[in-house]
């Protein structure tokens, strides 16, 4: 699509926020916001509009420390390590309990590179876990996260097996989304799919009609369709995802009681977001037999509602 005559040029600017090393991407109307720790997009959204993806406004920039917001990576694994499938714990050989969602949101990867053209912005970063071996867990794996800005947002995670003996790998791409009020919020394209209710005792459920929200929220979808949309009402838009290679997903909102209790996250936040998460989880976790590819991504826009 041809850029209008007043958008100024595709960019790329490096900058820090406290102790992180960020990186902000320009196209268009639309602004991109990532930090080099954890490959993890803070920001996303179109100038004058309400953004897409949701930051904390007590999110901490701090190395070694996830910030609450944007899209983390959550590889070798999702969540707690012990509800994962036996394959998925074996690989890590550690006697302490493993951090929740993996073990590659806290470092940097390395800029593998820029590129920029009147059609795009497009950045990679790289993790290589022979160069930066992740604690107690042996493997050899390259990681890669690439990240395309036209005139929507493309997300690819790619795994690379690089040893000699198959890795089975759950993870996920935790997107934050801001929205206008999330009791005023459904998202359309999980009818009909099975869940895990992880608040009711990880019970299997199945989902009827499109999914909102009345109180704390935390599910596992399986046999996810590739497009799901977010119903916003109060800010009257769609935010679409089109996944590929993925078919689990997470919703999550903490809503009030928990919500005081996490870190990096006012008492009223959970108002004003929710998390999809694009996922192989579960029955739907990653094997890469050796010299083995893989790439799960998904590509973010939205639309105003009509009238």
């Amino acid at each position: 699509m041809q850029q209008p005559p007043h958008a100024p040029s595709p960019s790329v600017e490096r900058l820090d926020l406290d102790e992180l090393t960020c990186w902000r991407l320009r196209h268009g109307g639309t602004e991109l916001l990532v930090t080099q720790q954890g490959a993890q997009v803070l920001r996303y959204g179109r100038d004058g509009e309400a953004p897409l993806i949701w930051l904390s406004e007590q999110a901490a920039y701090r190395r070694g420390q996830s910030v609450r917001g944007g899209v983390p990576v959550c590889w070798p694994w999702f969540g707690d390590l012990r509800r994962n499938p036996p394959a998925v714990q074996a690989h890590y050989q550690g006697d302490e309990a493993a951090p929740a969602h993996g073990l590659v949101r806290g470092i940097d990867w390395r800029l593998h590179g820029v590129e920029h053209s009147a059609e795009a912005v497009q950045l990679a970063f790289v993790l290589d876990s022979r160069e930066h071996p992740l604690p107690n867990w042996p493997e050899a794996c390259e990681l890669t996260l690439r990240i395309r800005l036209d005139e929507r947002l493309h997300l690819s995670l790619e795994s690379h097996n690089l040893g000699e003996r198959p890795i089975t790998l759950s993870q996920a791409l935790h997107t934050y989304f801001a929205v206008g009020d999330v009791t005023r919020t459904r998202v359309e394209g999980l009818e009909n799919a099975p869940y895990l209710d992880t608040l009711k005792d990880w019970q299997r459920c199945r989902q009827d009609d499109a999914p909102g929200f009345d109180g704390e929220t935390d599910r596992i979808y399986l046999e996810v369709p590739p497009r799901l949309s977010i119903l916003d009402e109060a800010w009257q838009r769609r935010i679409h995802l089109e996944s590929h290679a993925s078919h689990s997903a997470i919703l999550w909102n903490p809503w009030i009681d928990k919500a005081k209790r996490l870190s990096q996250f006012a008492d009223d936040a959970w108002r004003g977001m929710l998390c999809i998460e694009t996922a192989r989880v579960m029955d739907d976790v990653l094997v890469l037999q050796p010299g083995e590819r893989h790439a799960m991504g998904v590509t973010l826009w939205s639309e105003a509602l009509p009238g």
